[in-house]
């Protein structure tokens, strides 16, 4: 039987037909293959002065979480080793109060002002995972000599945080030699990975960073830990940090 106008153009190229069904089939099937493959960069430090951003080493190739509500109250996540939280924690330092945070290392110790008044929001994040012991056993997962110290992923590959994002804070302080910063991915603030400065890196203002505190004792420690480039293969292992020790009232 034979059908008139367009579905009888049809019946007659019924070959032309499934060969285009299968190039439509196949192109779909391409396009969800590449997009799996391809997606927004995760928490990184920035890509030293002079370096294309896009092709910086350290990025992550995991979405951060989408920032959360910071009033809601940090608890920890059911899944994985307990190393991750729901939301960001309450505000519960003193922005006007004095905090000093050693990070002792295997290589020794890293003693750092912190400033609220100028980041309170990193600096009360920064002291909650400390004192929740969230840093303990985390390795320095990319240390750039003349550049920067990172840390503050739990699996040390560098893809991963806190489970949250933290709302972005802006100041003028400027990008010396051993100031302390959140690593970022694109407009996303890492909710735990963060970096030492090792030498002046003032272009970081530009690029958004944020200082919340300045290293006071310890610079020559933090330039001593190993270098390592974790998006490289055969990295020696990344040097720990044992323990993250809260003075608040003094140093």
């Amino acid at each position: 039987m034979q059908f008139p106008g367009m579905f009888g153009w049809l019946q007659r190229r019924q070959r032309l037909f499934y060969a285009i069904g299968i190039v439509v089939l196949v192109v779909s099937l391409g396009a969800v293959f590449f997009g799996g493959q391809l997606g927004p960069t995760g928490p990184t430090a920035p890509a030293p002065e002079g370096a294309d951003e896009s092709d910086d080493a350290a990025s992550a190739t995991e979405t951060p979480a989408a920032a959360a509500d910071p009033t809601e109250t940090a608890e920890a996540a059911d899944e994985g080793d307990g190393k991750t939280y729901a939301a960001p924690p309450p505000m519960t330092i003193d922005p006007e109060g004095s905090y000093v945070a050693v990070i002792r290392t295997e290589k020794g110790e890293v003693r750092i002002e912190l400033l609220p008044a100028d980041a309170p929001g990193y600096v009360n994040n920064f002291v909650f995972l400390a004192r929740e012991g969230f840093y303990d056993g985390i390795t320095f997962h990319r240390v750039i000599p003349g550049f920067v110290a990172q840390a503050g992923d739990p699996t040390g590959t560098g893809l991963e945080s806190s489970g949250y994002d933290l709302v972005e804070e802006l100041n003028d302080l400027p990008f010396d030699a051993g100031v302390i910063s959140m690593a970022k991915g694109g407009n996303n603030v890492s909710g735990s990975q963060f970096f030492i400065t090792l030498e002046p890196t003032p272009h970081l203002v530009e690029s958004g960073f944020t200082v919340f505190g300045r290293v006071i004792e310890g610079l020559d420690v933090a330039r001593s830990l190993t270098p390592r480039d974790p998006s490289a293969p055969g990295q020696p292992p990344g040097d720990r940090i044992l323990g993250i020790d809260i003075i608040e009232g003094g140093e």
